[in-house]
């Protein structure tokens, strides 16, 4: 009989697994483990203790999940697609590098259930908007726009030029002026998401210090689902401030 709190000897410990990992993957953390199996892509078995309890299967599958993010740069959704479909017997296709990022209109959901997923914040084609297509696609004037930067709540690029992004704030910002709300009133969500970013930064900077391309990789692909939760988790915290404002 396994003592409490032990590991059988049938299974291996997730320090056990990022100790059989690291040699190919130095980056990887447990917390990335703990993350994959929170997103479905592997499912240890658990002692009567409550520990993971990893077999070789399940690490073999870490290691493809991990590979197809590496070198394939493949989204979480497409890597558990392929899985699934191996699970069933089929086949798994080749990997190949995700498709380019299509640009949504405002309002249209990011993730599954509306929230955000990693490959929302994958860079799109570089799109220069001038001032004047700001102004007309998002509906606001002149001043409104010399507000929003000066709360930093658009602001243009070196060459003058703003971004799609920056159309969607303005559009988003004018929709809330119409319950009242000013653009001096949001410079707490500027410096919310100034903060957010921040903690990002510090995170994924010693990986972009790494010369090798595919260490930037690794870091950009941390910064995406970083970005995703980090949004997700400002989202449920807003639901749940409502539903006790709204008392439901």
């Amino acid at each position: 009989m396994t003592a409490a709190g032990r590991q059988p000897r049938d299974g291996l410990s997730i320090g056990a697994v990022l100790a059989q990992l690291r040699g190919d993957f130095p980056d990887v953390t447990i917390s990335k483990i703990r993350f994959l199996e929170s997103e479905g892509l592997v499912q240890p078995g658990r002692t009567p203790s409550g520990y993971r309890q990893f077999a070789a299967a399940d690490v073999e599958r870490l290691r493809f999940v991990l590979s197809a993010q590496r070198d394939h740069y493949l989204p979480l959704k497409v890597i558990k697609e392929q899985l699934d479909a191996a699970d069933r017997g089929a086949e798994p296709p080749v990997p190949s590098p995700r498709p380019p990022r299509k640009l949504v209109s405002l309002g249209a959901p990011a993730g599954d259930h509306g929230l955000p997923a990693p490959e929302d914040f994958e860079p799109g084609r570089p799109v220069r908007v001038t001032q004047e297509e700001l102004l007309a696609q998002s509906g606001i004037d002149a001043a409104m726009l010399a507000e929003l930067q000066q709360y930093g709540l658009v602001r243009p690029g070196a060459a003058g030029f703003f971004d799609p992004d920056a159309v969607l704030v303005a559009k988003t910002v004018r929709a809330m002026t119409e319950y009242g709300i000013e653009p001096r009133h949001l410079r707490a969500f500027r410096a919310s998401a100034d903060r957010e970013v921040g903690l990002l930064e510090q995170i994924v900077t010693p990986v972009y210090r790494q010369r090798d391309a595919a260490a930037k990789a690794r870091a950009d692909e941390v910064v995406r689902e970083l970005a995703a939760l980090s949004v997700t988790l400002h989202t449920l915290l807003v639901k749940a401030g409502i539903r006790g404002v709204t008392g439901g």
